[in-house]
């Protein structure tokens, strides 16, 4: 399982979730029978296929389940479209069932079209998301500006959630992974993992074999064109947040002529390789955390930690390594789980003071503070069983790398990354290890111009940890088309932050117009 971060842990979700004071779950909700449903919720009518509009039918249910209502004002119906399995050979028969909720307010007037949505991962649910996204900003979700123009329409991509999900990791071995250690130091340990790693990796093999290959992120592009003639529209509308601004600009690549206004959120840098971009998230979350240590210094009075937030994180961490504490689940807090703590809690700053909380109350044998927040990022459940969130992440990520590292490479950048990026580093290298043993037909995604594209925007978050600033020029500048809009902000992502950024995304979105040559919006 991947320690490549590339999730949106949706400051959006939480936003719902604490102001509305109920459980929003980040995906899918389960069957009876604990696995993602395989079919629309809602939907009694047979898929679209390819070239076809899509049936809608109501489906009240979804955010029913999620959030325990729907948003006031808001209609909420679901779809699915039945696509190849493999589009390089769309008359083998095979499918998989993609999955749509359209949400459209009751007081839209002069309709522009749909806009699609991915929150990234790859894994996330945009179904559930672009729920999240429908209760207004004062949830944290989309202005009335947007929703009076736009259907909201979440997919989950092929493989995840309610897509023809891919489940192939058990609940166990996904604990033994998020539990290890982020830097094994000893061969023993060190082989441990790669032993681990290995069971994963032919598990997943034995059960979907030559399928895997088919969940790469170029076939999902194909995936989203089908989706935009589903919903009646001649050119897609897109807003793309982490990931999603790599299935955007693979969709922009395949389908210049096919766009309307792409918004990409986060961006990932497709021309770098694979030790390359985990590398670069490696130092896009050391700066994470440097910020985080800054503003523990300075405000001692909500961080309990201060005032050196780097060692009381560090020292946990190694005292995890010889004693761990006990959560009140049976569960040890290992070096590991605290690891993903600390990684949830870079994602948005309002993570910070929970990280500082977290680790304060672990000093006195509390370890509950750790594992909220790392079984937000990891979608734990409580009775211990998982979504299909990292599995689905593995597929696409693994799909899409056809250059993975070595055992033996691995273990050297492990010593050099750690002497580079203290934190992050050797962790950021041990999860490059997944794709080692991946088994499947590789399908890497495409990295050039988006020769007769429109103007598509880019936003980049400056302290953003794991999509760094550094991508966002570089993502324009390959498109050729591409414009950058920056945040001067903490965390994962920029939009819909502040008034500058929604003004500036929202009047592209509406009326086209790009954002002001080098506008930088300020951090509040």
């Amino acid at each position: 399982m991947p320690r490549i971060p590339r999730l949106v842990l949706a400051a959006l979700t939480a936003a719902v979730v604490a102001t509305a004071g109920c459980t929003l779950p980040v995906f899918a909700p389960e069957d009876s029978n604990g696995a993602a449903p395989t079919t629309t919720p809602g939907s009694k009518a047979p898929p679209a296929i390819p070239g076809t509009q899509a049936r809608w039918t109501p489906c009240p249910e979804v955010p029913q389940k999620l959030i325990g209502r729907g948003a006031d004002g808001m209609t909420y119906d679901c779809a699915s479209v039945a696509v190849p399995r493999d589009w390089n050979a769309p008359r083998s028969g095979e499918t998989y069932e993609v999955a749509m909720i359209r949400i459209r307010s009751r007081t839209q007037q002069s309709r522009i079209g749909s806009l699609l949505i991915n929150p990234g991962g790859p894994g996330g649910s945009g179904i559930d998301f672009a729920v999240s996204l429908s209760f207004g900003p004062a949830f944290g979700g989309l202005p009335a500006e947007v929703t009076d123009k736009f259907d909201l329409v979440g997919f989950d991509p092929r493989g995840v959630g309610r897509s023809s999900p891919v489940k192939c990791i058990s609940d166990a071995d996904q604990d033994a992974t998020f539990s290890a250690s982020p830097d094994p130091r000893s061969d023993a340990d060190f082989q441990q993992i790669v032993a681990l790693n290995k069971r994963v990796a032919e598990g997943c093999g034995q059960k979907y074999g030559d399928q895997l290959g088919t969940f790469s992120t170029e076939q999902a592009a194909k995936d989203l064109d089908a989706l935009r003639t589903a919903v009646g529209d001649a050119k897609t509308t897109y807003l793309g947040f982490s990931y999603g601004t790599l299935l955007g600009a693979t969709y922009a690549q395949l389908y210049p002529d096919k766009i309307r206004a792409l918004v990409l959120d986060g961006a990932v840098d497709p021309k770098q390789d694979f030790v390359a971009g985990s590398e670069a998230q490696a130092k896009g979350f050391e700066r994470a955390f440097t910020n985080f240590t800054t503003w523990c210094k300075a405000t001692p009075a909500t961080c309990p930690i201060a005032p050196d937030a780097r060692k009381a994180v560090t020292d946990a961490l190694a005292k995890a390594e010889v004693s761990p504490v006990q959560g009140d689940d049976g569960r040890q807090a290992t070096a590991g789980w605290i690891f993903v703590a600390v990684i949830s809690s870079l994602y948005t700053e309002a993570g910070w003071q929970q990280l500082a909380k977290a680790v304060d109350k672990l000093q006195e044998g509390d370890a509950e503070g750790i594992f909220d927040l790392a079984d937000r990022y990891a979608d734990r459940r409580p009775d211990g069983t998982y979504s299909n969130l990292f599995d689905a992440n593995l597929a696409v990520n693994c799909a899409d790398t056809d250059e993975a590292p070595s055992v033996e490479r691995i273990r050297e950048l492990q010593g050099q990354w750690r002497a580079k990026y203290p934190l992050f580093g050797a962790a950021l290298a041990m999860g490059m290890m997944p794709c080692t043993f991946w088994p499947g037909k590789k399908d890497p995604y495409p990295a050039g111009a988006a020769d007769g594209a429109p103007p598509i925007v880019v936003v980049g978050t400056t302290g953003d940890p794991a999509t760094p600033y550094e991508n966002t020029a570089e993502l324009a500048g390959m498109l050729g088309t591409g414009q950058v809009l920056t945040w001067e902000g903490e965390g994962h992502t920029a939009y819909p932050s502040t008034p500058c950024i929604v003004t500036a995304v929202d009047q592209y979105l509406i009326n086209l117009k790009v954002p002001q040559k080098g506008l930088r919006c300020p951090a509040r």
